[in-house]
Formats: structure tokens, C-alpha cells, sequence
């Protein structure tokens, strides 16, 4: 088994599982993967399955019956992952808006330059974003000043979804309390590592957006996420983050 394993949501993903399963496993370093479907009705899981024989014991699938969200499927493969032993544990999206080799460097930076949150970061070199509405570039950026604002960590790309956690810091962060679903599950998952202590880099990487399948983004999730930030800070005020490390 490897260290390494990456989770990959899936919600209607048929026109990219298959490209995005044989790209990390042609990597010049092995990641195994975890593909967590949420009853994709256009056939995403059986692509999955299909290829299942030809990367025996490296490609593995949770099926979950309806679409149940995004911070749920992370959760439950972060828990997935944990119980397996992996060490080096990611999450990505299936479109390749998250460029796979950049994984690697995700690894190493916590691997080789002793960090225990990596995150492929839009914004830490600039605007390092391909294909997006200009509207939709300025409402991703003033979003993370609104959460550096609110939260006083200083992260450029808090929402950023391309990530490497170190099994410790899953293992210390309560995920059962984790509470919010959509892109706000990010911000919380950064601001409970942050809080905790954990050594946190930001790793530039290019997004490209999507040019197969539709995007999940919804005014709902941009509404948790606007409200969630207030509700972290506030709620921080009666936790106690004790460093487990």
C-alpha cells in the first residue's frame, strides 16, 4: 500500500473519471485513489468500477446514495483514509481544474519540507486563473480577503480545494464536528488546521476551469460560505485548540 492516497468527489463526472483516474496513476510517484460517488445518475461509478481490475488495490470506490455534499464525501473519505493508514492524504477535483502533477509538489512540501497543510494556491503568486468570467476571478479573490479579514489567518486562497493534509492533523481536527457542506467546509477545515498550530504552505498552482461536465457551484453554497466565516470566528471564541503534535 502507499502513504499517499488522493479523494476524488464525484457527482456526475462521466466525461472526466476515467481521463482523471489514468492521469494520477501515470505520475512518476504512486497515489493511490479514493473516488467517493454520490449516486451519480449518469453512470460516473461504473466507469469507476470498470477500471477497478486494472489498478487492483490502488483505485477504490465509495458509493453514497444521493448527493449528500461536498464537505460529507470529504469527511467520509478523510475517515476512509485514516482507517487504511495513509499518511499523505489529498482531496482534488475530478475536472482537471486541479492539475494532477501538481500533486507531487503538494507531497513534498509536506514530506520533504516538514509542512503539515499543503494547498495548491490560486492567489500566493498573483491571479494564477485560466478560463474564469472576470466576475467570477473577483468574487473567488475578495472572498479570501473577506475570510482573512474575519478569521486573521493569513491564507491567500482559503476556499482553494486542492490540498494535502498530513494524517496527524486529520486525525487531531474533530471531523465529526466539522458542520459546513459546501466550498465553506474548505474554509473550515483551514481555519481548524490553523488554530491548532499546524505548519501550513501555500504551493502555486494554475486553475483551469472545467471544459467537460458542469460546475456544482450554487448561490446556496456561496451563501454558507459567507455566513460560515462569521460563524468560525465566532464560535472560535469558546473552543479550546489544544496542539495534539
Amino acid at each position: 500500500m502507499n502513504n499517499c492516497i488522493v479523494v476524488i468527489p464525484t457527482y456526475n463526472e462521466i466525461e472526466n473519471v476515467e481521463a482523471i483516474i489514468r492521469k494520477v496513476f501515470s505520475l512518476n510517484h504512486p497515489f493511490d485513489l479514493l473516488i467517493i460517488d454520490d449516486g451519480s445518475p449518469d453512470g460516473t461509478a461504473a466507469i469507476v468500477k470498470s477500471l477497478m481490475n486494472e489498478y487492483e488495490g490502488c483505485l477504490h470506490l465509495v458509493e453514497r446514495k444521493g448527493k449528500l455534499g461536498l464537505g460529507t464525501a470529504y469527511i467520509h473519505g478523510f475517515k476512509w483514509a485514516l482507517d487504511k493508514g495513509y499518511e499523505y492524504i489529498f482531496e482534488m477535483d475530478a475536472d482537471f481544474s486541479h492539475p494532477p502533477e501538481d500533486l507531487i509538489r503538494l507531497y513534498h512540501a509536506c514530506a520533504t519540507e516538514g509542512n503539515d497543510v499543503a494547498i495548491g494556491s490560486r492567489y500566493i503568486t498573483g491571479v494564477n486563473v485560466v478560463n474564469w468570467p472576470i466576475n467570477r476571478v473577483l468574487m473567488s479573490y475578495f472572498a479570501g480577503y473577506y475570510v482573512r479579514m474575519i478569521t486573521g489567518m493569513q491564507i491567500m486562497d482559503p476556499t482553494a480545494g486542492f490540498i494535502c493534509y498530513t494524517s496527524k492533523v486529520l486525525r487531531t481536527i474533530n471531523l465529526d464536528n466539522i458542520k459546513f457542506i459546501g466550498y465553506a467546509f474548505q474554509i473550515e477545515m483551514k481555519f481548524n488546521s490553523w488554530k491548532y498550530g499546524f505548519k501550513i504552505a501555500e504551493v502555486p498552482i494554475i486553475f483551469t476551469d472545467r471544459t467537460k461536465g458542469a460546475s456544482k457551484m450554487s448561490r446556496g453554497i456561496f451563501k454558507e460560505a459567507i455566513l460560515g466565516v462569521i460563524n468560525l470566528k465566532v464560535s472560535s471564541y469558546f473552543k479550546r485548540y489544544i496542539p495534539k503534535h
